[in-house]
Formats: structure tokens, C-alpha cells, sequence
């Protein structure tokens, strides 16, 4: 069931804000990163998201520092702040009668509810599947864990750098198989919110059809597996065993990162014709022995890697890259996060967005990477209004108020 028609004007973030999932509410009981994620996200598209975190202490991600910045009294960390805009806060505390109380009302007009607790720690505080749709049979509840619901090993917690390893991703990833490496930024998470946004999405499209709301489960082992992608057939279809192989495609030649004289620069050889035409740019014969083929350019790896180094060892960076763009050949430098966000294409795309904190000012925080047009119109239709990170229990007054002039009116 959708959320009602609103009584009463709580806070910036109950403004209109447009987007495809405006007019449903969310009721974030998650916490860290791959729930908060996965909610902020669905702010992102327009829906109410109300955040309930833990009296006195909230989120975890509130301690996750440095760096913080702000006032030495009121310090706010980053990392929270990356994954909780277009939220309320409520804080609850869910063992008390007037935590209870409260959670209870918000799921009768919710449309979904994220959570990431261990299995069985929602069945003990009396908020298990069972009990949120005896509540309210048209809930969407979307819940993570680490290693899955069930299994041998679903008692484990789940973290994003174990994660990564236990599912095989460090192995891929590194300057060589005896050199494992971490992603730079927490992916088990990331992706276990995505995959977990994008099956509410289509459980709320099929409660559409039967009126009932369902249970999605992902896990941050889930979500790995799935974007092994053409190494994990290389397993089960091959036969063979991928390993860590620095900065070249295991399956294209030449595909990667390459020195020149005064740095660096990557390029993507993705077809014949694209090797043709950089074989000719660079005086190189595209027929020559061991190198016709793209198979015959993975196998000899060693070889065109040296081929390409020797053929960019006379250019400089920047002029090489004009180079390359003039032959075609799909090629590009290897950014700094500062220069990203500096870089004018990024915030062309909406990538990044400018809100309001009420103890840090103004503040920009990576935007949305999803843009919506209207088709009759032609007009963009994305959410362009963003509202902070929340702080810590901010929104309760209006919240409780808000909550309490629905029930009289019922």
C-alpha cells in the first residue's frame, strides 16, 4: 500500500521532489553501508526515507573517521555523509514499548522496509518477515546479510573486506597472483545495495499486479558472485582458474594501462578493425607473427605489452592521447578523485550534488548516477532537489507529529 496523502510538512526532505518512487515511504532499519546504501537510493528516485538508527550513538558510519569535519563539538564523518543523503532521522530504541510502538505505525504505511540485520535478530525484537506483513501485507522488505540468509555459513558476519576475499575478488585483482589486492572502495557493499534497490524496484512493479508486497534477499557474497561476470565462466565453462593479472584484460590484447615518456596512458583495443587502425597509427604490422589474431595477442600478452611501451616510449602523455583519439583508439588518463570531481563532463552528467547541512553549510556530495527524461515532454524528469545527511534524530518531533495527526484522522 502506498503511503497517504500528507498532513503535515516535517522538514525539507517532505517537499516534492519528483522521481519514479515518489509518494512511497521507506523505512530504512539498516545500518553501515550496503542497506544505506540501497535506500539512499531509492531517495534518489523520489521516495520518503525515513532512517532509524540507535538512541544516543546512531549509524555506525557516524564514528568511521577520519577524516570529520565540521566543529570540534559536533564533528560529522564523511563516510556517513556518502551514504544517507535524502533521509530523515528518527532514533528508536526497538527493545522499549515506545520504540515498538512507533516502528509499528511507520510499517502500517510504508511501502518498504531495508535491513540488514543478522538472520534472526529482527524475529527476536518481534519485527520478523512474518509479524512486518502481518502488519502490512503490501510491505517490500528488502533484507541483506553477508553470506546469505541460509546455508552452512549464513551465521557469519559479513564485512565488505572479507567479502571480498571468501568470494574470489581479491584473487582477480592485483599486480599478480601472489599479490592480492582489495577494491579501493567497499564493492561487496555497494553492489549488495544495488542489487538490493533494483529488486524492490521490481517487487513493487509486480505488487502492482497481485496487491501483495515480498521478501528480496541479497547478500554481499551474493552480490560478487554475481559480477564475476566472463571470469566466473572461465570456472565453471573452461575449466580454468583466473589469477590477478596487474592492469591488462585477461581476454583482450592490447587492453590496458601503458607507460609513455612521461607517465601513462590506457587504451582499449576491442576488435580487429580497432587493432588495424592502431597498428597503423603507430607504424606496427597488424599481420605479424603472433600478433594477427587477438587470441595470438593474449597468448603473446608479454610480448605486445613491450610492442606498445616501445611504440609510446617517444610521446608524452597528453599529446599521445590526442594521437590516439585521432586514429579512433578508445584511450584515456588515470584520474585523481580531486580531478574527477573538478572535471566539467562529471558535473554535466549530475554527478554531483549541492545540498544544505545544518551544522557543515553547503556541502557537495556524489550525485545520482541515474537521469530520467519524460518521454511526452522531452524533458528531464530526475530528482534535482537533495537534501543532506541527516543529524542524528532530527527529524522526530515532525515525524511522531506527523504520525500522530494520521492516526486521529483514521
Amino acid at each position: 500500500m502506498t503511503a497517504p496523502t500528507e498532513t503535515l510538512a516535517t522538514a525539507p526532505v517532505r517537499q516534492e521532489t519528483g522521481g519514479p518512487l515518489a509518494g512511497r515511504l521507506v523505512v530504512d532499519l539498516s545500518r553501515a553501508l550496503a542497506g544505506p546504501h540501497a535506500a539512499m537510493m531509492m531517495g534518489d528516485l523520489g521516495a520518503r526515507v525515513i532512517k532509524i538508527e540507535n538512541p544516543g550513538t546512531g549509524d555506525d558510519t557516524r564514528g568511521w573517521g577520519p577524516p570529520f569535519v565540521g566543529p570540534g563539538d559536533d564533528p560529522q564523518a564523511t563516510y556517513f555523509l556518502s551514504c544517507n543523503r535524502n533521509k530523515e532521522s528518527l532514533a528508536l530504541d526497538l527493545k522499549s514499548d515506545d520504540g515498538r510502538t512507533i516502528l509499528r505505525q511507520l510499517l502500517e504505511r510504508a511501502d518498504v522496509v531495508v535491513e540488514n540485520f543478522r538472520p534472526g535478530v529482527l524475529d527476536r525484537l518481534g519485527f520478523g518477515t512474518e509479524a512486518m506483513h502481518a502488519i502490512n501485507p503490501g510491505l517490500v522488505i528488502l533484507s541483506i546479510t553477508g553470506f546469505g540468509h541460509d546455508g552452512p555459513e549464513s551465521h557469519r558476519s559479513g564485512y565488505d573486506q572479507i567479502l571480498q576475499g571468501e568470494a574470489g575478488l581479491m584473487s582477480l585483482t592485483g599486480s599478480g597472483p601472489d599479490d592480492p589486492q582489495r577494491v579501493g572502495v567497499p564493492i561487496a557493499d555497494l553492489l549488495s545495495g544495488m542489487y538490493g534497490a533494483y529488486g524492490v524496484v521490481a517487487a513493487l512493479l509486480e505488487r502492482e499486479r497481485t496487491g501483495q508486497g515480498q521478501v528480496v534477499r541479497t547478500s554481499l557474497l551474493a552480490s560478487l558472485v554475481g559480477v564475476h561476470a566472463f571470469q566466473g565462466t572461465k570456472v565453471t565453462v573452461a575449466g580454468e582458474a583466473p589469477e590477478a593479472q596487474g592492469n591488462h584484460h585477461p581476454s583482450i590484447a592490447p587492453y590496458g594501462l601503458f607507460r609513455c615518456r612521461n607517465g601513462s596512458v590506457q587504451i582499449s583495443v576491442g576488435s580487429e578493425k580497432l587493432w588495424s587502425a592502431f597498428a597503423a597509427a603507430f607504424g606496427l604490422d597488424p599481420a605479424a607473427d603472433g600478433l594477427a589474431t587477438n587470441a595470438d595477442r593474449v597468448r603473446n600478452r608479454t610480448q605486445v605489452i613491450e610492442l606498445v611501451e616501445s611504440a609510446f616510449a617517444g610521446h608524452e602523455a597528453e599529446p599521445l592521447l590526442a594521437k590516439l583519439a585521432s586514429a579512433g583508439i578508445p584511450a584515456g588518463k588515470v584520474r585523481s578523485l580531486k580531478e574527477v570531481y573538478e572535471w566539467p563532463q562529471v558535473a554535466s552528467q549530475g554527478l554531483l550534488a549541492e545540498v544544505d547541512h545544518p551544522v557543515l553549510g553547503p556541502v557537495t556530495l556524489p550525485g545520482s548516477p541515474l537521469r530520467f527524461f519524460d518521454n511526452m515532454v522531452g524533458a528531464e524528469s530526475t530528482r534535482r532537489t537533495h537534501t543532506a545527511p541527516p543529524l542524528l534524530n532530527q527529524h522526530n518531533d515532525g515525524i511522531r507529529q506527523w504520525l500522530a495527526a494520521g492516526r486521529s484522522a483514521e
